[in-house]
């Protein structure tokens, strides 16, 4: 009888574990679903505000106003604005209201990055795209399965992210060349770092919702964290890999 319950235990115990599993990878499957979308809406907004905005390698009226006239700043930050207000507010939101919230943040990313088209070519931008997507791929395939705690790695990327920022917003006045390398490279190992530490924090989430609609916003949260890493390593590997107009 002893056995009998040791082995229905085992038996128990099993089934559970392949159920989370389960429910672990739909979990992540959807997770990067809602990023490769947002990628793609920001991809085709990009290129169509950019097709927009110049006709015959002359910039148009709508190209002046975007580019050249006050209005930048508002297209410059609106996704901040955007994405901090996702952060905040997400926990008050339905799960279709931070989703249409995400896909409205992605197609303002767009239309802030469609300068790009300026500045690079179209095949050497496609070309970092390609190389960016394989590098995070496998980064945050190393983040998903590692057993190894990424938390101490995180805190420390995080203090390299401030002080990022602190170099780049010194640079503006700068413009040190030698800076503007330095903090290339640096950007793209945080980015890099990020992308695993990211990826093994929202899988370890997953345990923490309880419901639905909790689950829900996680994933959407969870994709967020995911494509700002995507797009600022993108941003940072095409500094090098980029070739310009």
């Amino acid at each position: 009888m002893s056995e009998l319950r040791n082995y229905q235990s085992r038996t128990g115990q099993a089934q559970s574990a392949t159920m989370i599993d389960e429910g672990l990878r739909a979990y992540m499957l959807k997770v990067y679903n809602l990023m490769a979308l947002g990628l793609a809406i920001t991809g085709i907004a990009a290129f169509a505000t950019f097709q927009l905005a110049v006709s015959n390698g002359q910039l148009t009226g709508f190209g002046q106003a975007i580019f050249l006239s006050p209005l930048k700043w508002l297209v410059i930050l609106a996704p901040v604005a955007m994405v901090f207000f996702l952060s905040f507010r997400i926990e008050k939101m339905s799960v279709s209201a931070a989703q249409t919230t995400f896909w409205v943040y992605a197609a303002l990313m767009g239309l802030s990055l469609s300068s790009i088209f300026l500045i690079y070519t179209g095949a050497s931008i496609v070309q970092t795209f390609f190389v960016t997507a394989a590098s995070f791929g496998a980064l945050s395939l190393y983040g998903y399965t590692t057993k190894r705690s990424l938390s101490a790695m995180g805190s420390f990327l995080m203090m390299g992210l401030f002080g990022l920022i602190i170099a780049s917003l010194v640079n503006l006045f700068m413009a040190s060349s030698a800076l503007d390398f330095a903090i290339s490279v640096i950007g793209v190992l945080i980015f890099a770092g990020l992308t695993a530490y990211d990826t093994q924090s929202i899988k370890e989430s997953y345990h923490e919702a309880h419901s639905s609609e909790a689950s829900g916003r996680l994933a959407i949260m969870g994709a967020l964290r995911l494509y700002l890493d995507f797009i600022n390593l993108f941003l940072f590997m095409l500094r090098f890999l980029g070739n310009r107009n």
